[in-house]
Order: C-alpha cells, then structure tokens, then sequence
C-alpha cells in the first residue's frame, strides 16, 4: 500500500520507456512525505482500444489508492506533484490526468507470503 495504477494509450510506448515513467511516478510518491517509499507499488496498463476527443489523442491516467487519512491538501499537492513531472517526460502526450482514491482502512485486506 499505496498503490499507483498508471492507464496510458499504447502509443505512448513510442515516445518514452514505460519503466521511466513508472520510477518517476514512484519518485514523486517518495518524495511526498505521505507514504513510505518501500510500501509503493506502480503498475501500468497499455490500452490498445480507446476512443479520445481527437483522432490523435494520446492519454496517461494515473489512479493512486491510498488508505484514509490523507487531507485534501496532502492529495492534491501529491496530484499536482505527479502530473507535473509526468507531463516534464512526456510532452507530447495530449491528456494526462491523476485520480486519487481513499480506501477504506477496515474493508482494505492483503496476504503477503
């Protein structure tokens, strides 16, 4: 926990290494003081199929799940943090966006192993 789930058009793979974006991500989440750096995980998701606003648009969507207990504040200093440097490394990406969701800390289980 946390977790960052990066959605990205597969397009976007011809312009940037998909493992540069996932430690940039992973970074900036470090470095946000909300969240222990050995506790985050990021994973990303190619899509093949989409439909954007125009024929040529690309996208990067990033959800993070953070257990409750974060202010609004925290959330969206750690939001703007991540878009920024994500639209530093990819430019020519049209839409890049971050979705932060608070998870319920009682339903919230894991197994580890």
């Amino acid at each position: 926990m946390p977790h960052f789930v990066i959605e990205y058009a597969r397009e976007v793979e011809q312009h940037i290494d998909i493992s540069e974006l996932l430690e940039v991500t992973h970074r900036v989440g470090a470095k946000s003081g909300l969240m222990k750096p050995e506790d985050i995980k990021v994973r990303a998701r190619p899509y093949d199929h989409y439909r954007m606003a125009g024929a040529d648009d690309t996208f990067v969507h990033t959800t993070i799940f953070l257990l409750e207990g974060r202010t609004d504040e925290q959330k969206e200093k750690l939001s703007i943090s991540i878009r920024s440097k994500q639209a530093t490394l990819m430019p020519g990406v049209t839409a890049i966006s971050i979705d932060i969701r608070d998870m319920n800390d009682i339903a919230y289980k894991k197994h580890l192993q």
